[in-house]
C-alpha cells in the first residue's frame, strides 16, 4: 500500500529550496540594509553595500567566463575582500579556494594546480610567495591584485587588474542565486594530512549553510553579535564564521594579524562581542599587560579550539571578562562540529575541575548527527568510563563531500558509514569525548597542523643527515612544535642551527622544527623507528627546561 504522505506531495518551487549560505547576506541586506555589516580600519560598509559589491564580483567573474564547476583561488588576509569571496565566488556557480598564506610557494603552486584555479586574488603582501608559485604553474591563471589601504609593507601587484577595478566593470544588479542542487560544491580547502602533498576537502552548500547557523545556536549568538577576525578566514573559510556573519546581521571586524594590542583595543572600540582562535591567540591576550587588557566593560565570547586551554589561561580571560568555550572539529568537518557544551553548576565547581570538564572535546553540534568514539577494527563502540581509547568518528552534514581526486582516501576516510578523524579518544561518563592521543603523526602547533612526514621529508635531503624522525614536543605559547631526532650518517657532522636553517629554506616557518636532537634512532627489529619512544623523551626534555 502506497504512502500517502508521498503521493501528490512532491517538492516544488513553493515548498522547497536548496539550502546555501548565500541567501543570508540577501536577507541581512534586505532587513537590514544601513546595519555596518564590515569596519577595516577606516573602512565601514553596510549590509546592502556589502552584498552589491558581492553582486558585481559575481558579474565580473561571470564575464570572465567562471561558472559551475571552476575554481577561484583567494591568498587573502582578513579583509572586506575575502569576506566578499564568500558569496561573490559561489553566486556564480564556482568553488572558493582559500590558500593558507602563512605556506611555502611550492605548495601553493600545488595547490592552484590540483585545484585548477581559473582566477586568483592575491594580498600585495604575498606577491613574492605567489609569484614563485605561479612561476611553478603549468596553467594560465588570471590574477586580480588586492591592494588593501590598511596595509603599508613591501610587495608588487602581480596581475594586470586590481580588484576595485576588478568589480567596478560588474553589474550590482546581477541576478542572485544559489546552487541547483544544495550538494553542489561551495568551497575547497587544503589540508597537509600526513603523507604526500596536502588533500582538497571539498565542502557544499548544505553542510556550509547549516554549520552556519549551528556555529549560532550551539554558541549562543544573540542577533547582530560584533565578531573580530583573530581566526583566519583561509582556515575552513573561517570554521564558517563569514556566513555565520552574515546570517546573524552582526558586524565582522577585520583585522590583518594578529596582535594583543589590536586585538584589545578593537574590542574596546567596537564593543566586540565574539571572537575565535587557536590557543595561541588566547595565550598571547592572556598575558599581555594587563593596561593592554583593561577597559573592556562588555561579555565577550571566545572559542578555543585544539589543545584544551590550560587553567592559567581560563582563569585570566574570566578575569577579563572574557568567557572561552572549548570546540572541535576538522577541515574535514567545516572545523567545529563538536562544542564542549556547559552546564549551569560548572563555574561553581572549584578551578581545576572547571579546567578538566572545559577541557574536553565536548559533544555534538546541532547540526551534526552524531560524534562518537568506536573501535576502528570493529566499528564497536567504546565503553563510557573515561579509559578504553578508540577512534573520534564524526557522522551527518557537517562532514565534506570528500577530497578532490582521491576516491581512495575519501573511501578509507569513511568506511563503515562514519568519517575517521584519526584522533584517539576515549568516552565520558556523560557521552562527552575527550582526546587522548593522535594516531596519524599530524603536530598542532597554534592551530595549523603540520605533517612530520612532510617534515622529515625535508630533512632527509640534508646530506648530513642518514635517518629522521620528527614528533611533537609540549610548547607554552603554540601548544605544541616539532623536534626533530637526527641520526647522521658517519663521519658528518651539523649543528641545530644549520639544521633549521636548512629547513627555513624548503618550508614554511611554522612548520620549522624548534628543537633538533642527534642520536641513535631507538628502532624495532625490522628496522622501523619507535616514534613512541621518541614521543615520551621530546615530553620529558619539555618538562625538564
Amino acid at each position: 500500500m502506497p504512502n500517502m504522505y508521498r503521493v501528490g506531495l512532491d517538492k516544488n518551487p513553493a515548498n522547497y529550496t536548496p539550502l546555501t549560505p548565500l541567501t543570508f547576506v540577501e536577507r541581512s541586506a534586505y532587513v537590514y540594509p544601513e546595519r555596518v555589516a564590515v569596519i577595516h580600519g577606516q573602512r565601514r560598509q553596510s549590509w546592502l553595500q556589502t552584498f552589491t559589491r558581492c553582486r558585481q564580483l559575481a558579474s565580473a567573474l561571470a564575464a570572465h567566463g567562471v561558472g559551475e564547476g571552476d575554481t577561484v583561488a583567494a591568498m587573502l588576509n582578513n579583509t572586506p575582500e575575502m569576506i566578499e569571496c564568500h558569496f561573490g565566488v559561489p553566486a556564480t556557480g564556482a568553488v572558493l579556494n582559500t590558500l593558507n598564506t602563512r605556506l611555502d610557494a611550492e605548495t601553493i603552486a600545488f595547490m592552484l594546480e590540483h585545484g585548477e584555479a581559473k582566477i586568483l586574488f592575491t594580498d600585495r603582501e604575498y606577491s613574492p610567495t605567489v609569484r614563485k608559485a605561479l612561476a611553478a604553474c603549468r596553467r594560465e591563471i588570471l590574477v586580480i591584485d588586492v591592494d588593501d589601504p590598511e596595509y603599508g609593507g613591501p610587495g608588487d601587484r602581480l596581475g594586470t587588474r586590481e580588484y576595485e577595478e576588478f568589480i567596478a566593470g560588474g553589474s550590482p544588479d546581477f541576478p542572485w542565486r544559489g546552487p541547483d542542487d544544495e550538494w553542489d560544491a561551495i568551497s575547497l580547502n587544503y589540508t597537509s594530512g600526513t603523507t604526500g602533498n596536502p588533500k582538497g576537502v571539498v565542502y557544499h552548500h548544505r553542510g556550509a549553510y547549516l554549520n552556519s547557523m549551528s556555529n549560532i545556536v550551539s554558541w549562543g549568538m544573540p542577533p547582530h553579535a560584533v565578531y573580530l577576525w583573530t581566526l583566519p578566514m583561509f582556515h575552513c573559510n573561517g570554521w564558517c564564521f563569514v556566513w555565520t556573519m552574515a546570517a546573524n546581521a552582526g558586524t565582522n571586524v577585520c583585522l590583518r594579524r594578529v596582535d594583543p594590542k589590536l586585538i584589545f583595543d578593537a574590542m574596546r572600540e567596537h564593543g566586540v562581542t565574539h571572537y575565535c582562535g587557536a590557543p595561541i591567540v588566547h595565550s598571547l591576550m592572556a598575558n599581555s599587560p594587563a593596561e593592554l587588557r583593561a577597559g573592556i566593560s562588555q561579555k565577550v565570547s571566545g572559542l578555543i579550539a585544539a589543545a584544551p586551554p590550560p587553567a592559567a589561561v581560563i582563569e585570566a580571560m574570566a578575569n577579563i571578562g572574557i568567557d572561552l568555550t572549548h570546540v572541535y572539529g576538522l577541515t574535514e568537518t567545516y572545523g567545529p562540529a563538536a562544542v564542549c557544551a556547559k552546564h549551569g553548576d560548572w563555574s561553581s565547581r572549584p578551578l581545576a575541575e572547571q579546567v578538566e570538564l572545559n577541557g574536553r572535546q565536548g559533544v555534538r553540534y546541532h547540526a551534526q548527527e552524531g560524534i562518537t568514539v568506536l573501535d576502528p577494527v570493529n566499528m564497536a563502540a567504546v565503553p563510557w568510563d573515561g579509559e578504553t581509547m578508540g577512534e573520534i568518528m564524526f557522522r551527518g552534514n557537517l562532514v565534506m563531500k570528500g577530497y578532490l581526486k582521491n576516491p581512495k582516501a575519501s573511501e578509507e576516510s569513511f568506511a563503515g558509514g562514519w568519517y575517521h578523524t584519526g584522533d584517539l579518544a576515549v568516552m565520558h561518563a556523560d557521552g562527552y569525548v575527550k582526546i587522548k592521543d593522535r594516531s596519524k603523526d599530524v603536530i598542532i602547533s597554534g592551530g595549523e597542523n603540520i605533517s612530520s612526514i612532510e617534515v622529515e621529508d625535508v630533512l632527509y635531503r640534508h646530506p648530513a643527515v642518514i635517518a629522521a624522525a620528527v614528533v611533537a614536543t609540549p610548547d607554552p605559547t603554540w601548544g605544541e612544535v616539532p623536534c626533530a631526532f637526527l641520526e647522521l650518517r658517519e663521519g658528518m657532522t651539523v649543528s641545530e642551527q644549520e639544521v633549521i636553517d636548512f629547513c627555513r629554506q624548503h618550508m614554511a616557518r611554522f612548520k620549522v622544527p624548534k628543537r633538533v636532537v642527534l642520536c641513535t634512532l631507538p628502532k624495532t627489529s625490522t628496522g622501523k623507528i619507535q616514534k613512541y619512544v621518541l614521543r615520551e623523551q621530546a615530553k620529558s626534555s619539555a618538562a625538564i627546561e
